[in-house]
């Protein structure tokens, strides 16, 4: 029996970012089959990827256990209080980046991970593409260069973006990654 998922605040879709799917697979946290398992990225001592439900991550079970975070541990933007980082990082599914996965945090509260995007994606989010704007501006590139860069971004290959949303002023934020 399929359960209703739990609510991720940081992470309002997991099923639309790919990182929880459809299995029948038992948690190794609960021993449940609860109808979906967990793909994304867990940091812990024990190798869990695949192996845990939703509601053992959202409950703080998994972190409790396996002393397993889901983010990386790196983040970006505002300082935010410590229970704000505990809940990203300990009861939220992450996500698989190119490289180490980055969180954005805006206005004290970590903010909601959307997904993977590309230039297209990116279009109907001006300022998502400015903080990309903001971004390579940081790495030195020339104004040229980094558009040429940000129309090249792609959801589906290399470079590509990944798209958060303010839970307090709605703003978007991205950053990319290429391998």
């Amino acid at each position: 029996m399929t359960e209703l998922l739990p609510e991720f605040p940081y992470h309002p879709d997991p099923v639309a970012t790919g990182v929880v799917v459809p299995s029948d697979a038992a948690c190794v946290c609960c021993g449940k089959e609860r109808g979906y398992i967990y793909r994304g990225p867990v940091y812990a001592a024990e190798e869990l990827t695949g192996r845990l439900c939703p509601w053992c991550i959202a409950d703080g079970s998994v972190a409790e256990r396996f002393d397993a975070h889901f983010t990386g541990g790196t983040c970006l933007g505002d300082d935010v209080p410590v229970e704000v980082l505990a809940a990203v990082d300990r009861h939220t599914p992450g996500f698989a980046a190119w490289q180490e996965p980055q969180w954005f945090f805006h206005c004290g509260d970590g903010a909601a991970f959307l997904g993977v995007v590309g230039a297209a994606e990116l279009a109907a989010h001006p300022d998502a593409l400015e903080t990309l704007r903001e971004e390579t501006a940081g790495w030195g590139w020339p104004p040229d260069q980094a558009e040429h860069y940000l129309s090249s971004l792609d959801k589906d290959d290399q470079p590509t973006a990944y798209l958060f949303r303010c839970r307090s002023c709605a703003a978007h934020l991205a950053y990319s990654d290429c391998p």
